[in-house]
């Protein structure tokens, strides 16, 4: 995927360091790379960018208080020491947060989470009135019709998936990863066994979706992604 990016923060080693990760692993346009939070400001009056990398301690103006100045179609990827910031920094159209020094094993792990997050960003809604709403899976011998409206959650189990809806279940023969890769929001996975309809949610509490009575995990890796498509229906 093809993506334009820029790097804000104070530190050059910081700086280089994430370049090379960019350079390394992808084949993003590294657009700028800034050294202070006004000097992004400047930069982004006359140019856009999909992605920051974002410094949080910087002097006059804080990686928090650009973020707080910053369009919603720019998803933020902040890079720092500070560990405390971590639940804070998800008021913001935040995929991933990542502590220095940033190994390219943990790069790869955001790249990841980027990658889906602008995925899930650009594939068609699946509640518009020009798409359908209703697919088919085969359970044994039977074609069975799945209205998406009423589709409540996928969960997986091993060489199956369980495709919950309003009316009951159906277990399917195939694997969660192909049914997240078919369908788009407001559909998304949020657990290795689970993708679930957004707008089927009746709560969010302590790294739990809850739909009705069902407690649903929320892992860390599509945390950034789920949370970016809830953003988008927040009051």
């Amino acid at each position: 995927m093809s993506l334009t990016c820029i790097i804000v923060d104070d530190e050059p080693n910081a700086v280089n360091l994430l370049e090379l990760h960019i350079q390394q692993t992808s084949d993003w346009q590294l657009l700028a790379k800034c050294y202070n939070a006004l000097e992004a400001l400047a930069f982004l009056k006359t140019n856009k960018t999909d992605l920051i990398f974002l410094d949080i301690n910087m002097p006059k103006l804080d990686g928090m208080e650009l973020a707080a100045l910053l369009p919603p179609e720019v998803k933020i990827v902040f890079t720092t020491a500070y560990a405390e910031y971590a639940a804070a920094s998800y008021n913001f159209q935040t995929i991933d947060y990542l502590l220095k020094p940033i190994t390219l094993k943990r790069f790869l792990a955001a790249q990841q989470k980027i990658v889906t997050a602008f995925s899930h960003a650009r594939l068609p809604d699946a509640s518009t009135a020009s798409a359908p709403d209703y697919f088919f899976v085969k359970s044994g011998k039977t074609l069975q019709q799945i209205r998406l409206p009423e589709l409540l959650y996928f969960e997986g189990e091993k060489e199956y998936v369980r495709v919950v809806t309003v009316k009951g279940e159906t277990l399917v023969y195939k694997r969660l990863k192909d049914i997240a890769e078919q369908l788009g929001p407001p559909f998304i996975r949020v657990h290795n066994s689970y993708i679930v309809n957004t707008g089927r949610i009746d709560k969010i509490q302590d790294n739990h979706i809850f739909i009705g009575e069902k407690s649903i995990p929320l892992s860390d890796k599509f945390r950034a992604g789920f949370m970016e498509l809830i953003q988008q229906r927040f009051l």
